[in-house]
């Protein structure tokens, strides 16, 4: 019988302590992230706007009709859904962004229910579903380009600077889009950023200034459009900045390594 008792004794004892430590609990309101991140219903949830509804007619081009065409024929007939994903991108270069009338029209396209469209264009974080500037700059703030050169911190402060928005905002003249992104796979150029379709590496707040001004002059002017890739520092690509520092000799053959043979 005690055995019987003690359990039930000690559950309530344990529940009146607890109900005693929550009356004298004091309530903290913290923030649970302080990096700019986009907000879930943007990357989840369709609103219908005068820019993206579905009442918006969206075509391929006979150009873009023609590579849709050669797509296709990289997958057999029965599984050509298997496409959506290089249909919705050539849809968003098309477009400027992954409109719901651009996904609806490549669900026609494919023969698939249009859900399934919005699963793959809601999941990928790299279908844009709304309006884009022209330069959609794209900063990575991950551990490496935290860490590296001058850090992120400090290429993302030189981008508010320079084009006098947030994370997350458009340019009024529509030219740029800045976002922070996670890791683009170029640590070893930190800090960078992608624009549009290519990077810049190696960035200082200096470089990274002339970067966004070279990108203003080039609409006007597409030969003052910067160069991709490592943006000063002495270095082509991802090389030792400072030289070759192993490997400098002719390598071994089997003449050194097995003369007995």
């Amino acid at each position: 019988m005690a055995s019987k008792i003690a359990p039930l004794f000690m559950r309530t004892a344990v529940v009146r302590s607890g109900c005693r430590a929550s009356s004298s609990r004091v309530v903290q309101n913290r923030a649970f992230s302080i990096a700019a991140a986009r907000q879930s219903d943007v990357l989840m949830v369709h609103r219908n706007t005068p820019d993206n509804n579905p009442n918006l007619p969206f075509k391929f081009t006979p150009e873009n009709e023609a590579i849709i065409n050669e797509i296709l024929k990289r997958y057999p007939p029965q599984y050509k859904k298997a496409a959506v994903m290089p249909v919705l991108d050539l849809g968003q270069r098309q477009h400027g962004f992954t409109s719901i009338s651009v996904m609806n029209e490549v669900a026609r396209i494919l023969e698939m229910p249009p859900m399934r469209v919005y699963e793959v264009a809601s999941f990928y974080t790299m279908y844009n579903r709304t309006p884009v500037g022209k330069f959609h700059v794209q900063a990575c703030t991950t551990t490496p380009c935290q860490l590296g050169g001058c850090g992120s911190d400090a290429i993302i402060k030189a981008i508010k600077e320079n084009l006098g928005i947030k994370q997350g905002e458009t340019t009024p003249d529509g030219l740029f889009t800045f976002i922070e992104v996670e890791c683009l796979g170029a640590c070893v150029n930190a800090p960078m950023v992608q624009i549009n379709d290519e990077y810049y590496e190696d960035l200082t707040p200096e470089t990274t200034k002339s970067l966004l001004d070279a990108l203003k002059a080039s609409v006007g002017d597409a030969s003052k459009a910067p160069k991709p890739g490592v943006q000063g520092g002495g270095r082509e690509t991802c090389e030792n900045s400072k030289g070759i520092t192993c490997l400098t000799s002719e390598p071994w053959g089997v003449e050194t390594t097995r003369a007995d043979l």
